[in-house]
């Protein structure tokens, strides 16, 4: 197993296949963990360098979901044979790495060994190795934040130095065309390092080229004066002056003598014309004003656009993503590598109009590079060499926007080396990178701050500024896409009495959102419509129905429940759907949607299946029943399901607990949003089962807010008439009420409960409920209703329930022994509860119960024994991190060590 950095981040297998590692945030986790392999990373730190500033509320459920799919895939290929293991290390984790199985550490050994060698050839062997191991950038594939990018540059800058050394022992062995061939890759890849430049200068003069050393430096110092206004530096102004002799160098610089300033009260002297051999074409479209952000895209076009031969990038993203303003932003910025002329077409691939046809582009492309109207040939094959062979000698840059497919593209790319090809479009065109080795570029929605710029570019600072918290909230409700905003930003530019927070409350409202979000044939919803427009069938037919979807992702098994069909042609038609950006890829079989996507698809579907709710719903209740399973191994299902319901296409799997409880996380607006669909549809049996069967995140995560849709979830099994469910509703309100602090509301539900689950015949629930009403009495001081309760409770377990519920019922009464002093009662209900509580049962419920056997155990004076059980629930607890356990047994050991020594004192 291999793991590379110095390139895309990737896990190679021993026959050199690459793992699956899933979207770009966890690839990024990944690379985190490598650039500090065998060191701790925090959960703070790693958040930082996923999103900066910004993480999202649930970054610690993301991040650990991703964790746990990481680990899973270690464990799928026997990573731990390899000597590697991803572990937790309190709020921290550490990847294992043997050394020489990450790139980045065989390439700076060889580099170390490359420096201690004194005969060149060795030095030039040992450096040619180390680059061998880079595959492309460093860390490509990851998000495009300050910590990876840093990281990336540190990693970049050790392969330049590389280079240079590289080119030192190649000339101290007299192989000059070697070394500029070293050279000039790293020098075209970064042509504003003036130290690889000056080097690769004298590489050329070395090896008789000093006239190709002349043009570098001619190239060089026109690009800096057009990026930065600058002269060029010490090392290439002394690389020039050893071109042409000794002297000092800058008067020697070609111009110098032209930068002079003029005799005083001289008339400046006029610009001699220069003359042009061959037409300069320019088709390019003026700017686009009010162009904001982007910074991360342009520097990515700058990369795509070097190094290689005749380049060609690809701008690719949705609709109204901005993909045609960057491109011709990018374009203006770098007018001056191009002294030949920017060619500019838009191939209408997504438009009112008909495409372009190949001929009629050509013919445009010809004028405009000077061949007279009479001289174009009459074929389209003539066309295109004929462009080709003009094209072959100069610097072009050729702008192909708005294009359907490959086959659109590659009669029009040009036939120079030196011309640079972008190519926009809502398409993936995987054809190009597959027959002409394009580099894609996926554009995302605008950061917060870069959509706050936009407006302010629009609309002016002071209004922008004025309102600063509806400006934040109309980027939100805009998701950060260009197309919306400027149009958000023209409604209230054209009605000086619509401010910023009158439009953002307008938005707010989704049955308006998309009509405010289009000004006569400009929009949101035309833009979005003709791109569902050219989809085919299948794919257009699942994009209807994404509009009865609740949530932002969604995966296989969803989308087949939601269309009705099988797996394979759910999958096919959503890769569709992302190849068109309607969809963004989040991870194998994975997809987000966005809010407008999704109004969208509810507002232009077609007549909809009238079973697909049906369908869905289904789909979520045998997804909890196996997410309930994983979380809660061993616990019996709180509910079966209702009578009628479907089998699932698909159902997720999950691979352990954490598993399970990070997609519950994941996925909590998108039940709480199936729990409302179903109560809107009558469905009350299918409601309350979905509000029930999230109990295990909602005793996890038990002071998150959880009361508003328990009570929902009751009301539902009220409207159903399901005495059975409304105890189980209750018994878990109440506990949640319990923990919220609301004392007297929540002994209201409980008592209830165990009333009605005795009407229902539901022995277990029973139990369960006498077991929360205990908990309830204990709160209010009612310690012996609070014992006979778990006694009843005990008794209900150990005639009906499972051994899950009679376990719970002797944690219980562990518990409260032990906080009434009753020592030997708490330490035999805590055995007894630890014999039950083998695996499968979870290892959550393993620990509390060492728990308090060990606080029973050092009450009764035993302390050896208490401490073998607290240090083995601190062991088990750290295992599975499950990190409150953790904390509470080494609080019961803590309390123990302070004990003894205060006892060792007295005496």
């Amino acid at each position: 197993m291999e793991f590379r950095v110095l390139g895309e981040v990737a896990v190679a297998t021993r026959d050199g296949e690459d793992l699956p590692l899933g979207p770009a945030k966890r690839r990024s986790v990944l690379a985190v963990l490598l650039v500090h392999a065998n060191r701790t990373v925090t959960v703070d730190r790693l958040a930082q360098a996923l999103w900066d500033n910004e993480p999202p509320r649930h970054a610690s459920t993301v991040l650990h979901g991703h964790i746990s799919q990481l680990r899973g895939l270690f464990a799928t290929h026997r990573a731990q044979a390899h000597g590697v293991e991803l572990a937790t290390r309190g709020p921290a984790y550490l990847l294992r790495v043997p050394p020489e199985r990450l790139d980045a550490h065989r390439f700076d050994e060889l580099l170390q060994l490359a420096r201690a060698r004194r005969e060149p050839a060795e030095t030039a062997a040992l450096l040619g190795d180390a680059l061998a191991l880079w595959r492309g950038s460093a860390l490509e594939g990851t998000v495009a934040t300050r910590a990876l990018s840093s990281a990336a540059h540190a990693l970049e800058e050790l392969r330049l130095t590389a280079v240079q050394e590289l080119a030192q022992a190649r000339e101290r062995l007299g192989d000059h065309d070697a070394a500029v061939s070293v050279l000039r890759t790293a020098a075209t890849a970064h042509p504003l390092r003036e130290q690889l430049t000056a080097a690769l200068m004298h590489a050329l003069a070395r090896a008789g080229r000093a006239a190709e050393a002349r043009e570098l430096f001619l190239r060089t110092r026109t690009l800096l004066a057009q990026r930065s206004g600058a002269e060029p530096g010490p090392a290439l102004a002394h690389a020039y002056a050893a071109l042409a002799g000794d002297g000092p160098a800058a008067a020697r610089l070609p111009g110098a003598a032209l930068a002079r300033p003029a005799p005083a009260g001289s008339a400046p002297r006029p610009a001699a014309p220069v003359p042009l051999s061959v037409a300069v074409a320019d088709l390019l479209p003026r700017r686009t004003r009010g162009f904001a952000g982007r910074a991360g895209e342009l520097a990515a076009l700058d990369r795509a656009t070097a190094g290689l031969p005749g380049p060609l990038a690809m701008i690719t993203g949705g609709a109204g993503m901005g993909k045609t303003a960057l491109a011709v932003h990018w374009a203006h910025l770098r007018q001056g590598d191009f002294p030949d002329g920017r060619l500019f077409v838009d191939l209408c691939g997504y438009s009112s109009a008909p495409a372009r046809d190949t001929t009629s582009v050509l013919r445009e492309f010809l004028l405009a590079l000077g061949v007279p109207a009479d001289g174009i040939p009459e074929t389209p094959d003539a066309m295109a060499a004929h462009y080709r062979a003009l094209t072959a000698g100069r610097r072009l840059l050729v702008v192909l926007d708005n294009a359907r497919g490959s086959g659109q593209v590659r009669p029009l790319l040009p036939g120079g080396e030196h011309c640079v090809t972008l190519v926009t479009s809502r398409d993936r065109l995987d054809g190009l990178v597959v027959s002409d080795a394009a580099r894609p570029l996926p554009l995302a929605a605008l950061s917060a701050d870069e959509s706050l710029a936009l407006l302010a570019a629009v609309l002016g600072e002071e209004p922008v500024g004025a309102e600063a918290a509806s400006a934040a909230r109309l980027v939100r409700l805009c998701e950060g896409l260009p197309l919306a905003l400027r149009v958000a930003a023209a409604r209230i530019a054209t009605r000086p009495h619509s401010g910023l927070g009158r439009l953002a409350d307008e938005l707010a409202d989704e049955q308006r959102r998309l009509e405010l979000l289009d000004l006569e044939d400009t929009g949101v919803a035309a833009a979005l419509g003709l791109t569902v427009q050219h989809l085919p069938e299948p794919a257009r037919r699942m994009f209807g129905s994404l509009g009865l979807h609740t949530g932002a992702t969604l995966d296989t098994g969803v989308a087949a429940a939601l269309a009705g069909c099988s797996p394979r042609q759910a999958a096919a038609a959503l890769d569709r759907l992302a190849a068109a950006h309607l969809l963004a890829p989040t991870g194998p079989q994975s997809y987000a949607v966005h809010d407008l996507v999704r109004l969208f698809a509810r507002t232009d579907a077609p007549v909809r299946d009238p079973r697909a709710p049906a369908r869905l719903l289904d789909h979520w209740l045998h997804t909890l029943l196996a997410a309930a399973e994983a979380a809660e191994p061993g616990s019996e299902p709180c509910c079966a399901l209702p009578a009628g319901t479907g089998g699932p296409a698909a159902v997720r799997r999950f691979t352990d607990r954490a598993d399970a409880l990070a997609w519950y996380a994941a996925e909590r607006d998108t039940l709480r949003g199936a729990v409302a669909t179903a109560v809107g549809a009558g469905l009350h049996a299918h409601a309350w089962r979905l509000v029930l069967l999230q109990w295990p995140l909602i005793l996890w995560q038990s002071h998150d807010g959880w009361t508003p849709l328990l009570e929902l979830g009751l009301r539902a099994a009220e409207e159903d008439g399901e005495p059975g469910a409304q105890s189980r509703a209750r018994a878990l309100l109440g506990w949640i009420l319990m923990e919220e602090g609301r004392p007297d509301e929540a002994l209201a539900h409980l008592e209830r409960a165990p009333a009605l689950a005795a009407l229902a015949g539901d022995t277990a629930g029973e139990a369960v409920a006498r077991i929360n009403l205990a908990a309830a009495l204990g709160g209010h001081g009612r310690h012996d209703q609070a014992r006979e309760q778990l006694g009843q409770a005990l008794v209900l377990a150990e005639r009906g329930g499972p051994a899950e519920t009679v376990t719970l019922a002797h944690l219980h009464l562990a518990r409260h022994f032990v906080s009434t002093g009753a020592y030997p009662e708490a330490a035999e209900h805590a055995s007894c509860g630890l014999a039950l509580a083998a695996p499968p049962v979870s290892a959550s419920r393993r620990v509390v119960l060492r728990t308090l056997s060990g606080e029973a155990l050092a009450g009764m004076g035993r302390t050896e024994d208490a401490v073998r059980q607290l240090t083995g629930a601190v062991r088990e607890a750290a295992a599975h991190a499950y990190t409150e356990g953790e904390s509470a047994a080494r609080a019961a050991l803590t309390a123990l060590d302070a004990a003894e020594g205060l006892v060792s004192a007295s005496h």
